[in-house]
């Protein structure tokens, strides 16, 4: 299979496991709390309140945001797996994909903070919004490690400071 063809399906297939594991997990948060949906009709609701639009109520709202959380969890998913590609052509890149972790872990937890701190997101908890994201990045990590066994070498030639 061409390795465009790879990346695109892989990248999917990560972004689409990052997106599904945070929906659950926040499915489970939501039912707990006696509300299904409650997560992401309010940042549906916030999120249309940002780009001008009014309340749609919460089922509108709730798709409206799932649309923009599956369409932004593929773009993360096609550049991780971007990079897991590259890095196999250059392996000092290798470096980038700890990055890439790194960003991705604590742009959500600081992003959920300063929402938590504004008190955008009400009873939503900056830990509840970076446990789901230790969720994401599990499941997405997790099935681009298996894709790629040689991963393990290459970071630790990259740590180790052999690359």
């Amino acid at each position: 299979m061409p390795a465009n063809t790879s990346v695109w399906r892989e990248g999917i297939i990560a972004g689409v496991l990052g997106a599904a594991g945070v929906a659950v997990w926040f499915l489970g948060v939501d039912l707990i709390a006696g509300s299904p949906l409650r997560t992401p009709a309010a940042l549906g609701g916030i999120m249309l309140s940002v780009f001008g639009g009014a309340d749609q109520g919460r089922f509108i709202n709730a798709v409206a945001y799932t649309v923009f959380h599956v369409a932004a969890f593929l773009a993360v998913g096609l550049a991780a797996s971007k990079l897991v590609e590259m890095s196999q052509r250059m392996p000092h890149l290798t470096v980038g994909l700890l990055l890439f972790f790194v960003v991705f872990e604590l742009g959500f937890y600081f992003v959920a903070m300063a929402m938590h701190q504004f008190d955008i997101m009400g009873t939503l908890g900056w830990y509840q919004v970076g446990a789901a994201n230790l969720v994401a990045a599990a499941l997405m990590g997790g099935y681009l490690w298996q894709r790629h066994p040689e991963l393990k070498a290459r970071i630790t030639m990259a740590l180790d400071g052999r690359i």
